[in-house]
């Protein structure tokens, strides 16, 4: 992730985490909300620390976003949230344990939505 915001400039970090254990961000796998005004706005998944591998999605391509959260998830705040995309490389990027898992459903809900409108797409177009 930090390579893709040291790299580019003019870019929003609208939202930003890491996947978290017992609700504490100790893991090498980040992901983050990025906008670029006017040009771009993607979802990205980091992950590895020696080795990394990045996965970007056009916030315009998701589909269907879904929220799943265990027992012990609800304790500790966290949740998994699955985003299903139109994308030939990634189907679906699995954001794990999450903090505030339902606001990021939201707010990525909100953002495809604008992104479409943006970009004049409807959603039988991209079927």
């Amino acid at each position: 992730m930090m390579n893709i915001i040291k790299n580019e400039k003019d870019i929003n970090v609208i939202w930003k985490d890491r996947k978290r254990y017992l609700g504490m961000p100790i893991s090498f796998t980040r992901y983050a909300y990025i906008d670029k005004p006017g040009k771009w706005c993607k979802l990205f998944c980091e992950k590895g620390l020696l080795t990394t591998h990045v996965e970007e999605i056009h916030v315009y391509r998701i589909d269907d976003i879904s929220v799943y959260q265990t027992f012990f998830d609800k304790i500790f705040g966290v949740g998994t949230v699955t985003v299903h995309c139109d994308d030939a490389s990634c189907q679906e990027l699995i954001l794990q344990k999450v903090k505030n898992p339902y606001k990021v459903r939201t707010m990525l809900n909100d953002a495809v939505e604008k992104n479409r409108g943006d970009k004049r797409v409807l959603y039988g177009e991209m079927q």
